[in-house]
């Protein structure tokens, strides 16, 4: 086998994770800079981009801390220390948040202003949009403010994670002669962040004020008598990961109930502060939560950016979003089931594709609907890992249950940032006589199924669902995901030995069709990566297309790079965190990573291996990274009807491979550029809604 030609030393095999999600990051923030994108769907990508920081904050450089704190030296296989990684992250980081505030404050806001929808500013009211906003400080939001003063009996009060704080410097004496020259102001939660000006006043279709403007401007009112010098806002970035000790643990729901209720007040790892704050205060903030300079981000907009997501949603200018798009009923669903032995009939005669997306989430809705009604249906099974708290699907599961079904709901408590929701769901359910399992302690059950048991001529018979993404009737219109409708005896018996597994104890078990993490998928993977190599070599034709949202897992990337050695041709449509490195000469100048950024989040796994001409089509749970194949209960599932496989190809690689509008191209640094639009246009998503759409 031929050896890995390893780049120069500056150059390692793999790319820093921090790094290449920071990239990603910069990706979407492009979809805000393009004036073909409509302007409140540009603001929607500034604020998706602020949500993703957030989240970035709170899990990855919380993690690069906690190594700090540990004083490891160890050097990673992207070449860095903690304390280098951090470094270059920081810049990153900072880099991206300059260049997203920059946007907002001098393209974003000052379009929309042009459209009449405006932020109104204080330095701007006229008189009439001054009563107003006083009264409205006076009436809504006074009230439900607490001042705090901070002196030897007003300590520095506790934060909670991401909220809005002002932090206000005042002068003189108060009633008892405290000369306290700090206070400290909590926007509460109850309070919208943004209100909307009544018609006759705002001068604009659309004027707004900043719950931040108000409180700014009439902070006076909670400190009579005393003279206020400056009101700045800022919050704090906290680390929100849980720790649940799995070995002490005896009722995973009843410890995780508990640690939530800490998340919100972990160690803090992000300081934002208004662009104007004076340096004392901000040394003052920074000693509080023990950060430092470099830890400390000023903001020319608002430092709760994300919120401004409600203008999207609240301002009624169809014009300034994208078109409206109605995912098509595919057939032979379209017309809908009258009767639920329709459904099943469907199914039984062979296996169907959604990909949402394009087409609708709804003939999910209606197999398990068909199920809850069905009186020849005797239990229903299915995994949960997000669904929302307003969830059709989860209300159709309670009342199968309710209606005297057996139902078994596998719900992943640790699911990350909806572990209270699926706490309240899993309580649900077991109140109406669900059999409710948490999976598997120290193994987040990421699988997404569903399996039917129904009694047909005296026997019982299986029927499935399995896709790439969660039950999430909003995100199935947001996300691009696969779903199979099966009733193919193989595939339903393997999910039958799955379900078992998780539910009860037992050895593993010996699966027909399915791949199943963390057992047989990374294995299998790295089997078939090997396979195309070995055939390359032999001289035959070999290919390998996956789509996946990350890849970062080392020997998956190692074999790659030994098949790209081999002459075997690679294409990757990676959408986020990518380590391995593309088109290094002697290394993996026959692998491509792209990645699509559009309209919709692309979220399907899908892996193409040319298999010798049999061309193994497999969509899957699992992205290519440590977690998904060894931490987790993920599936891999073949596609075996021959349209729906090239469906699968077509939809998933070939438009991907062609598209010049959405997709980017990485760079054996690591960096992306666009694609350029040569030749036919090709927008792989706009592709899609015409071709599968109504």
């Amino acid at each position: 086998m031929p050896p890995i030609f390893a780049p120069p030393p500056a150059e390692p095999l793999l790319l820093n994770r921090e790094l290449s999600l920071l990239k990603f990051n910069e990706r979407v923030l492009s979809m805000a800079e393009y004036d073909s994108t409509p302007l409140l769907e540009r603001l929607r990508y500034l604020c998706i981009v602020s949500s993703n920081l957030d989240e970035f904050f709170e899990i990855r450089i919380s993690s690069i801390k906690e190594q700090l704190a540990q004083h490891s030296t160890v050097v990673g296989d992207d070449g860095y220390t903690p304390a280098e990684a951090f470094e270059l992250v920081q810049v990153a980081a900072r880099r991206l948040i300059e260049r997203q505030n920059s946007l907002l404050i001098d393209a974003v806001l000052p379009s929309l202003e042009k459209e009449g929808i405006g932020l109104s500013d204080s330095e701007t009211w006229s008189d009439e949009q001054r009563h107003w906003a006083h009264t409205t400080f006076i009436s809504q939001i006074m009230p439900l403010l607490t001042p705090i003063g901070l002196d030897p009996a007003h300590p520095f009060p506790r934060v909670y994670n991401k909220s809005l704080n002002f932090i206000v410097s005042l002068s003189g004496a108060d009633a008892f002669e405290r000369k306290s020259s700090i206070a400290i102001v909590q926007a509460p939660r109850a309070l919208p962040r943004i209100m909307r000006m009544p018609d006759e006043i705002s001068g604009i279709p659309h004027g707004y004020m900043l719950l931040t403007t108000i409180i700014s401007e009439f902070v006076g009112e909670l400190f009579p008598g005393m003279e206020v010098n400056g009101c700045y806002q800022w919050r704090v970035t906290r680390n929100s990961d849980l720790f649940v000790d799995e070995e002490e643990i005896t009722n995973l729901r009843q410890a995780l109930q508990g640690e939530l209720s800490q998340r919100n007040f972990g160690a803090a790892v992000r300081l934002e502060v208004d662009h104007v704050m004076p340096e004392k205060l901000a040394k003052f903030l920074q000693r509080e939560f023990s950060l430092e300079e470099h830890d400390t981000y000023r903001v020319t907009g608002p430092v709760n950016l994300s919120r401004l997501m409600q203008l999207c949603n609240v301002v009624e200018r169809p014009d300034l979003l994208f078109p409206e798009y109605r995912p098509k009923v595919p057939a032979p669903f379209e017309a809908g089931c009258e009767t639920p032995s329709q459904m099943f009939e469907a199914i039984a005669q062979r296996d169907h594709l959604l990909h949402h997306p394009y087409q609708s989430f709804q003939p999910v809705l209606d197999f398990l609907t068909a199920a809850a009604v069905d009186p020849d249906v005797v239990a229903i099974k299915q995994t949960i890992y997000r669904t929302g708290e307003d969830s059709d699907l989860m209300s159709l599961l309670v009342g199968a249950a309710k209606a005297g079904k057996e139902v078994t709901v596998i719900v992943e408590l640790m699911a990350r940032f909806d572990e209270q929701t699926n706490i309240t769901w899993a309580a649900k359910l077991e109140a109406v006589g669900a059999h409710v399992s948490y999976g598997v302690v120290g193994h987040k059950t990421h699988a997404k199924m569903a399996l039917v048991l129904r009694r047909e001529k005296g026997h019982l018979r299986r029927y499935g669902h399995l896709g790439t993404g969660n039950y999430h009737q909003k995100t199935a219109r947001l996300y691009t995901d696969f779903g199979l409708l099966t009733a193919n005896p193989r595939i339903c018996e393997d999910m039958d030995k799955i379900f078992s597994l998780l539910t009860g104890l037992g050895a593993r078990r010996r699966l027909k069709l399915l791949l199943q993490s963390p057992f047989t998928l990374h294995e299998t993977m790295v089997a078939m990566i090997q396979s195309e190599a070995a055939n390359a070599r032999e001289g035959k034709k070999a290919c390998i297309m996956a789509k996946m949202n990350s890849l970062l897992e080392p020997i998956v990337i190692q074999e790659l790079y030994k098949a790209s050695q081999a002459g075997v041709r690679i294409d990757l449509v990676v959408r986020g965190a990518c380590a391995l490195r593309a088109g290094v000469a002697g290394l993996s100048e026959n692998i491509q990573v792209r990645s699509i950024v559009g309209r919709f989040l692309e979220h399907s796994r899908v892996f193409y291996f040319y298999a010798d001409g049999a061309e193994n089509v497999y969509l899957s749970s699992a992205d290519w990274m440590d977690r998904n194949f060894f931490r987790r209960v993920e599936l891999g599932f073949p596609v075996l009807d021959a349209a729906l496989k090239k469906r699968v190809i077509n939809e998933s690689f070939t438009y991907a491979l062609r598209d010049n509008q959405l997709a980017w191209r990485e760079q054996p640094d690591g960096s992306y550029i666009k694609v350029k639009g040569r030749g036919k246009s090709m927008n792989l998503q706009r592709h899609l809604m015409q071709a599968l759409g109504n």
